[in-house]
């Protein structure tokens, strides 16, 4: 794989202060609310101190409307009441059982998954894993020497996942420090990274990321989690274009979520909008049943009819598979019928 000049694939629109950013990430629902001119839904439905707390950096508050209570990426990130009178399951996916090391999940023939940081740059309400143990659960720890002989054991891994948390808010000196340590396992063939900053906080595509991934022998695959087109303005199509042209194969995995995109026309204009980032759109997830995302749920017989309708509209190219999850499947469910 050629290695491009960094200077002549990253564009100098996005500023670099990724780190900033995240640390000025908004954290008070009530400066939210204050911010977007809808302080009135401090007195109704609304959590001012919830258990999973508010994170939300200012590119993404930036693209949701004012005085509007359901833009469809306020939704996403707002606190509810709602969430603290529900059912569901702490652990929906069945990480806890699939961990032969701490922070490693083996779930899945041919690849693992290592939990890198505890971290988001943003917290969406519907995370599966907003329960996760992160404390007693940390791969890029003492215990990453386990990590890393268990993976030499098992010569069928070929992929690597990175996950969290998310795993673009660690530096880039300890994802390369990652990195290399996996290039030692001569099985293990590609790199996949599960991240939502080219989304929420685009600043993050920097020169120094992309010089170590295209230093890798990996082949590496970016999954990012966009759910909406309104997720994705110039910004975000500069630094997932420039990820495109160095050479990192772009997939996009979103949640099926009530009053967010559960219509066909939503997730039309979604994957158009993917298309021209140079994404292309890989899964639509039906909800992990998590306590306190299960007013997000979208029945499947209404996801079936989403779906049909985006394949009379839409080439196949641009169709995200309808997919489930389920606690010790040896992958995950397509749902093609009700």
């Amino acid at each position: 794989m050629p290695v491009l000049p960094v200077s002549t694939i990253y564009p100098p629109l996005i500023k670099n202060d990724w780190k900033r950013q995240l640390a000025e990430a908004i954290s008070s629902p009530a400066e939210l609310l204050q911010q977007l001119e809808l302080e009135h839904l401090l007195d109704e439905h609304i959590d001012i101190d919830p258990a999973f707390p508010l994170r939300v950096p200012q590119a993404y508050v930036q693209k949701i409307s004012k005085a509007d209570p359901n833009d469809p990426l306020l939704l996403q990130i707002l606190p509810s009441l709602a969430e603290n009178a529900q059912t569901g399951e702490v652990d929906p996916v069945g990480d806890l059982n699939a961990m032969p090391s701490s922070g490693l999940l083996h779930k899945y023939h041919g690849r693992a998954l290592i939990i890198s940081t505890a971290a988001c740059a943003i917290h969406c309400r519907y995370c599966f894993r907003r329960h996760f143990p992160y404390s007693d659960a940390r791969a890029l720890s003492s215990q990453w020497p386990t990590t890393l002989e268990y993976l030499k054991q098992h010569p069928d891994i070929r992929e690597v996942i990175l996950s969290g948390g998310d795993p673009l808010v660690l530096e880039d000196s300890k994802l390369a420090a990652l990195c290399r340590d996996l290039e030692t396992i001569p099985h293990i063939k590609w790199l996949r990274i599960h991240t939502r900053l080219p989304v929420v906080l685009p600043a993050r595509i920097t020169p120094r990321l992309l010089e170590w991934m295209q230093h890798t022998r990996f082949r590496i695959t970016m999954v990012i989690h966009a759910n909406h087109a309104n997720e994705l303005d110039t910004d975000e199509m500069i630094a997932l274009q420039t990820l495109q042209d160095a050479n990192i194969t772009l997939l996009n995995q979103s949640v099926l979520l009530k009053n967010v995109n559960d219509n066909a026309s939503t997730l039309i204009d979604l994957s158009h909008r993917l298309h021209d980032c140079a994404v292309t759109p890989y899964y639509l997830h039906m909800l992990d049943r998590v306590k306190g995302g299960l007013h997000f749920e979208v029945n499947r017989e209404k996801a079936c009819n989403i779906i049909d309708n985006m394949r009379s509209k839409l080439p196949g190219y641009l169709i995200p598979r309808l997919v489930i999850e389920e606690k010790g499947k040896d992958s995950k469910t397509a749902i093609s019928n009700i």
